[in-house]
C-alpha cells in the first residue's frame, strides 16, 4: 500500500509546468495578472518553486522587478534556496521558456495536481484514523469531518476566496438590485409564497438565519411547510425567485408532511387522506395534483437526534446535486449539538447550535429557517402576543439570527375564552371572534436588515394551511 502511495505522490505533479510558469513569469512580471486568483504557492509541489513564486510576488509588492538578480538577492541567505544552488536554477528556469502565451494553462494543471495531492492525503489520513479505532472518535464524526473536507477543496475554502474588493461587493449589491427591480415582486431573495411578507423582508436572503417561532398549536410547522414547499413551487415553474428546498423534519414524519402539503393543495383535510376517506368528485383533482407534486424540488430528511454536524453533511451533498437553495429546520430544540447533552447546560447548547447554523448559512450561501419554541411565559401574561424575550433557551438565539418573527393567532387563545351562551358577554365575544377568524398573524421582532412590523395572512386550520388575504 505504501508503495502504491509513494508511486502516485511522484505521479501527482508536474515539475515542467511548474518551471514552466516560474520561467514566464521571471522574463515578464505583468504575467502575474493572468494567474487565476484560485492559484496558491501552496499548489506546487515543490518547496523550492513555491519559494521562488512567494518570493516573486513579494518583489513585486513592493513595486520592484523580479528578475533572476532582484530574486537572488532575496534569496542569498535561504538555505533550500543556497544547497539547491539556486541562482543557477532561476537562470535556467528564465533561459528555457519557450513561450508566454500559456501561462493560465500552466496555473490549471498545476493546481489540479495540487487538489488531487489533497484528496489523496484526505483519503490517506481517514483510512489512518480509522484503523486506529480512537475512542474518542466516532464513525460518524469520521464521515462529517471527510466531508467537509472534501467539500472545502471543491469550494476552494482556505485559498481566500472571502476576500472582496469593495468593488466587486458593491457590482454584486447592485446586480442584486437590478436583479429585483425586473422581477414582478421586486424581491431579491427566495420567495415565501407571501406578498406581504415577502414585501417586508425582501424575501429570503442568501447566507440569513431566519427563525420562527411561536407558542405550540400557533402553526409554526404548517408555516414553515408552507415556505418550503412555496419556494420549491416556484422552482417547478421555472421563476427565479423559486429554488430546491431541504426541510430537516426533526418531529413529523416526512409522510406527515407530504400529506399535509397534499392537504393543502387539495383541498381536502389531512385526516381524510389519511382514512382514505376521498370525495369521488374530488378523486381525480386529487390524483392530478398528486402527479404534479412528484416533479417539485423538496427533499425531507426526518431523522430523529440529527446533529448539526450532520445536517451540514448532507446539505453539502444535496446542494452538489440538485443545487439547494433554502434550508428548513423543524425545530431548533430538537437538534443534538453533537457533543455531551448537558441538560444544566442547555442555553449554551442551544447557542452553540445557532451559532453553527449561522454558519452553516454562510457557508452555503442560503438562507436558513430554523423553528423554535417559546417559553410558557406568554401564557402567564394578558398579553399574548409573544416578545424576543420569550424565545426558550435564547442564549443566542436572537444575537445569530438575521431575521426573528413570530406566528400568533389570537383566535386560539380568544377561543378558549367563550363566555355562557346567552349573555352579552358571549354576544361581543362572538363579534371579535368573527373578525379574527381564519386570521394569523405574522409578527417580525427583528430584521437586520430592514424594519420590523407585523402582516396578516389567511389560515385554515382543517387544512393547515396559510394565505395571502385579499388587500
Amino acid at each position: 500500500m505504501e508503495d502504491t502511495n509513494h508511486l502516485l505522490s511522484t505521479v501527482l505533479h508536474n515539475i515542467e509546468a511548474e518551471q514552466a510558469l516560474l520561467g514566464a513569469v521571471i522574463l515578464d512580471n505583468d504575467l502575474l495578472e493572468r494567474i487565476p486568483d484560485y492559484f496558491v504557492s501552496e499548489s506546487f509541489s515543490s518547496p523550492l518553486n513555491a519559494k521562488i513564486f512567494n518570493t516573486i510576488k513579494k518583489i513585486r509588492d513592493l513595486g520592484s522587478v523580479a528578475d533572476p538578480i532582484t530574486i537572488t538577492a532575496y534569496l542569498t541567505q535561504d538555505d533550500m534556496f543556497v544547497k539547491s544552488d539556486g541562482q543557477k536554477y532561476i537562470i535556467d528556469l528564465a533561459d528555457a521558456v519557450i513561450g508566454l502565451s500559456g501561462i493560465a494553462d500552466y496555473a490549471g494543471i498545476i493546481h489540479d495536481l495540487h487538489l488531487r495531492r489533497q484528496i489523496m492525503n484526505i483519503g490517506d489520513e481517514i483510512a489512518s484514523r480509522a484503523k486506529n479505532m480512537v475512542e474518542e472518535e466516532t464513525t460518524n464524526g469520521l464521515i462529517e469531518d471527510a466531508e467537509k473536507k472534501l467539500y472545502n477543496i471543491a469550494n476552494g475554502i482556505g485559498d481566500n476566496n472571502r476576500l472582496f474588493a469593495f468593488s466587486d461587493a458593491l457590482a454584486s449589491s447592485i446586480e442584486a438590485a437590478a436583479s429585483a427591480y425586473k422581477r414582478d415582486t421586486h424581491i431579491v431573495g427566495v420567495t415565501t409564497g407571501f406578498k406581504a411578507l415577502d414585501k417586508w423582508l425582501g424575501g429570503m436572503h442568501k447566507s440569513d438565519l431566519i427563525v420562527v417561532a411561536g407558542r405550540p398549536s400557533m402553526g409554526k410547522t404548517a408555516f414553515a411547510t408552507n415556505i418550503a414547499f412555496n419556494a420549491a413551487k416556484q422552482k417547478l415553474k421555472n421563476f427565479q425567485d423559486g429554488t430546491a428546498v431541504v426541510f430537516f423534519s426533526l418531529e413529523m414524519s416526512a409522510e406527515q408532511l407530504a400529506t399535509r402539503i397534499l392537504s393543502s393543495e387539495s383541498g381536502i383535510s389531512s385526516d381524510s387522506i389519511r382514512r382514505g376517506e376521498i370525495p369521488k368528485d374530488s378523486f381525480d383533482k386529487f390524483l392530478t395534483i398528486s402527479r404534479e407534486l412528484e416533479s417539485i424540488e423538496l427533499f425531507i430528511d426526518d431523522t430523529p437526534n440529527i446533529t448539526v454536524g450532520q445536517i451540514r453533511s448532507r446539505v453539502r451533498r444535496l446542494k452538489r446535486k440538485y443545487n439547494i437553495g433554502l434550508i428548513v429546520i423543524d425545530y431548533l430544540q430538537l437538534v443534538e449539538s453533537g457533543g455531551r447533552r448537558n441538560s444544566d447546560n442547555r442555553v449554551n447548547e442551544i447557542s452553540e447550535i445557532t451559532r453553527a447554523l449561522k454558519g452553516l448559512a454562510k457557508e452555503m450561501n442560503v438562507p436558513v429557517v430554523a423553528l423554535s419554541q417559546l417559553s410558557r411565559a406568554v401564557e402567564q401574561r394578558e398579553d399574548k402576543k409573544p416578545q424576543l424575550s420569550d424565545l426558550r433557551e435564547s442564549g443566542s438565539i436572537e444575537q445569530d439570527s438575521d431575521v426573528v418573527m413570530f406566528v400568533f393567532r389570537e383566535e386560539y387563545y380568544k377561543a378558549r375564552k367563550e363566555p355562557q351562551e346567552g349573555t352579552i358577554e358571549h354576544d361581543k365575544w362572538q363579534l371579535e371572534m368573527e373578525k379574527i377568524y381564519n386570521r394569523a398573524e405574522i409578527i417580525i421582532a427583528k430584521q437586520r436588515h430592514g424594519p420590523v412590523g407585523s402582516i396578516k395572512l389567511f389560515f385554515d386550520g382543517r387544512l393547515t394551511k396559510f394565505g395571502n388575504l385579499m388587500d
